[in-house]
């Protein structure tokens, strides 16, 4: 889980004319935040391999490997 406080120092970076054109944080908010990311990208690939597992293999396409 991402704590959020982590993240209460994030500074955004504006161009010349007032838009937003960055973002900085340091880098124990990087870190923590690309761990969290890569922790939602697992869980949705568990989640994808689950539901496959749960249909069976004809179904979800698997290759028959009784070849």
């Amino acid at each position: 889980m991402l704590d959020m406080k982590l993240l209460e120092n994030i500074q955004f970076v504006f161009d010349r004319q007032g838009k937003q054109a960055a973002v900085q944080l340091d880098l124990n908010a990087w870190n923590a935040l690309l761990t969290y990311l890569e922790e939602m990208e697992d869980r949705a690939l568990i989640k994808e391999k689950l539901n496959r597992l749960k249909i069976g293999p004809e179904k979800s396409q698997a290759e028959n490997l009784h070849h």
